[in-house]
């Protein structure tokens, strides 16, 4: 989904809810050698801003013994630990909404916490103007 077509459903009053959005993208590549996270966000600066952003955290380890851990490129101790500070680092954005949910609860339970979580959002943010990433 592009720009323009985001802010686009946002004024005709679309919910709209975005799996990844900008923050895993700068988070995997600011994790590499030579990619900092400022540069990573470049991209991003001045898309639609969300109103939550949902972080679904789960300890590598805890990841592991789920089944097929370590099929995916990315899928190994030390990078999901890189990752992971890459996104500690995102958190610390006080302009941002994050909401940090234990991913290692229940489907049913995190499920239910997700869906809570996006109905108080959508309450709170009625008609709040959009605002813009990383400006």
């Amino acid at each position: 989904m592009n720009r323009p077509l985001i802010k686009e459903k946002l004024q005709q009053g679309v919910t709209l809810i975005l799996d990844r959005y900008a923050f895993s993208g700068v988070a995997f590549t600011s994790a590499k050698p030579d990619f900092t996270l400022e540069w990573c966000k470049q991209p991003d600066v001045g898309i639609p801003k969300p109103d939550v952003i949902l972080f679904l955290h789960l300890q590598p380890s805890t990841a592991a013994k789920r089944g097929g851990f370590g099929n995916e490129r990315y899928e190994n101790y030390a990078f999901q630990d890189s990752v992971l500070k890459q996104f500690e680092e995102l958190m610390k954005d006080e302009t941002l909404n994050w909401k940090k949910l234990d991913a290692s609860q229940s489907v049913e339970d995190l499920h239910q916490e997700i869906l809570s979580r996006v109905k108080q959002t959508i309450e709170k943010v009625g008609e709040e103007p959009i605002g813009e990433l990383w400006k």
